[in-house]
């Protein structure tokens, strides 16, 4: 498989690995109510931050738990020869943060990166955290353009593995396109991968453009198996006595003029064959006919895992039968999903502007592919907020209570993104040109204080927050209970109890007169301390690892 090389690229490859964890901190909710300080409980999140900290900072939480991303980083559009020279972030603004980060990370190489390089270095670790929070059941759709989509391609093969590409949707962006130039561009791309393919089948989605009286509507898909051709040589079959037939009575003549040839005459009795009767063609699905008549005509599965029986029509020809457990009707090309024009004139109601904002149709669209009630979208280049505002879309259209995480780190996370979600959520407009408010809630978060400072845990940050942490790394699951009589208990998970003993002015010591303390039953337990007497035998003996807290008790 080919991998890419560019300027910086051994400098960045593996730093998502020393970004540091950082808290989360919320700054306010929104719901019916309006805004508030109280929490009101939500997975819904808009995070003003860096999204490539945001995203190790949602590791412990949410590794391996994201259904589905949707990112539309930018293009790196700029098109004059000065801001060639430059980093281009939003497709027209030199970012001083990204511009920062870079000499930071790749140092003196920098001075030689180009435009490419510079794309490739701020993409490439952020997709490494995309791959980690990625479910395994879970796919992305990362939206682009010709300036970096050869690229994109190839370090994505790299990152989530070549066999995980799913497709390459060209998306026709509608709207005015009368104006002249030599070849005028009218789509863009989104490159689809699933993490694990294996565990997905078909998507849930029907084409825009598809009519209802479309047969893929229909609740069987029927497809004659007799085939001729250079890859499917003539060959005999023997349908047995009893083969499923679509008519109740009949006969079927000896016949050579067509195909599939019948070596003698055969009735049918009760929609079955009455005996054995040789067959002659090619066939297309050979092996699958041939397993449907060794079961004894019970249903066999094809290639993709669908219940398939056979039965023969009227005509003598046979048929493949499948019974439709779902509708599923996805094209490469996207069309009739909306124009960022249109998402414009939208936003502009909401009292908003914003380049070239993607549809929510298309989002919605692309969402629903395989999210379930329950799923998490996330987006870590936010922008004006579609995804999210497509996600309750989604919910309100299906009924359906999927939740989101959007990321934006520039200074209108707020301003736009969150306002524009908050318009979603309750409605905009004035008098008859209202637009009714999808419901939901989230709460706006800011990146915070780091976990561990050179390595120390950071004993400024809150408590609760610690504790969450601690249990997310060693469960990768929420805190779901206390215990006032046991305050250091974190909880437990597949009969490990974990507890975190933890004082900011003492030194903890983990021995017997904190084991009576300990009230919950469990086969094992994993406990947090800054020092432990007790000996490996009374370890042992009690199944407790002892995990020493990584803080400077020097000061205590």
């Amino acid at each position: 498989m080919p991998v890419l090389q560019w300027i910086g690229k051994e400098k960045v490859i593996n730093h998502h690995l020393n970004v540091p964890y950082r808290v989360l901190e919320r700054k306010y909710s929104y719901d019916e109510n309006g805004q508030h300080e109280d929490d009101n409980g939500t997975r819904n999140m808009v995070i003003h931050g860096d999204n490539l900290e945001v995203l190790k900072s949602l590791l412990p939480e949410y590794e391996g738990l994201i259904k589905c991303i949707y990112i539309d980083p930018p293009y790196n559009t700029a098109k004059s020869s000065e801001a060639n020279k430059q980093w281009v972030y939003s497709d027209n603004v030199d970012d001083p943060k990204i511009k920062e980060w870079l000499d930071k990370v790749v140092g003196d190489e920098g001075e030689d990166l180009s435009r490419h390089d510079k794309w490739l270095c701020m993409m490439y670790p952020r997709l490494k955290l995309l791959y980690k929070l990625l479910a395994d059941d879970g796919i992305i759709f990362i939206s682009i353009d010709d300036n970096e989509q050869h690229l994109l391609r190839i370090i994505c093969d790299e990152i989530f593995g070549k066999s995980s590409f799913l497709t390459q949707f060209v998306w026709k962006s509608d709207g005015n396109f009368d104006n002249q130039a030599k070849i005028k561009v009218c789509h863009e791309y989104i490159l689809c991968y699933i993490k694990k393919p294996d565990k997905l089948g078909l998507p849930n989605g029907i084409a825009p453009n598809v009519s209802e009286k479309s047969k893929i509507f229909k609740p069987e898909i029927r497809n004659t198996v007799v085939k001729n051709g250079p890859k499917n040589p003539m060959s005999v079959v023997t349908l047995k006595k009893g083969f499923p037939c679509a008519v109740k009575k009949g006969v079927i003549e000896e016949r050579y003029d067509k195909y599939p040839y019948y070596h003698k005459t055969v009735k049918i009795v009760d929609y079955k064959l009455s005996e054995d009767v040789d067959v002659e063609s090619g066939w297309s699905s050979k092996n699958i006919l041939l397993n449907f008549i060794d079961s004894g005509f019970k249903a066999v599965k094809d290639s993709k895992g669908q219940d398939t029986v056979f039965e023969i029509t009227e005509s003598g020809t046979i048929e493949m039968v499948k019974k439709r457990e779902s509708v599923s009707h996805v094209l490469s090309v996207l069309t009739n999903l909306g124009s960022t024009q249109n998402t414009s004139n939208d936003l502009a109601k909401m009292g908003l502007a914003f380049d070239f904002p993607k549809p929510v149709d298309l989002v919605t669209y692309l969402i629903g592919f395989y999210c379930d009630d329950g799923s998490m979208v996330l987006d870590s280049f936010a922008g004006s907020g579609t995804t999210a505002h497509a996600v309750l879309s989604y919910n309100k259209k299906f009924g359906k209570n999927l939740n989101y995480i959007l990321i934006e780190m520039n200074d209108y996370a707020e301003n736009i993104t969150a306002y524009r979600v908050k318009c979603a959520i309750s409605g905009y407009g004035t008098e008859e040109k209202t637009v009714e408010g999808l419901g939901g809630a989230f709460s706006y978060y800011e990146l915070g204080a780091k976990l561990f400072v050179n390595d120390v845990l950071n004993e400024n940050v809150n408590i609760d927050l610690i504790r969450k942490y601690i249990y997310f790394t060693e469960t990768k699951k929420r805190i779901d209970c206390s215990k006032e009589d046991e305050p250091f208990y974190l909880g437990t998970d597949i009969g490990i109890s974990y507890y975190f003993y933890y004082i900011k002015s003492n030194i903890t010591t983990l021995n017997r007169e904190f084991l009576h303390t300990i009230k919950t039953k469990s086969e094992s337990y994993v406990i947090f301390a800054d020092s432990c007497t007790l000996s490996e035998r009374e370890l042992e003996k009690y199944h407790i690892t002892f995990k020493k807290i990584p803080r400077d008790i020097s000061r205590l």
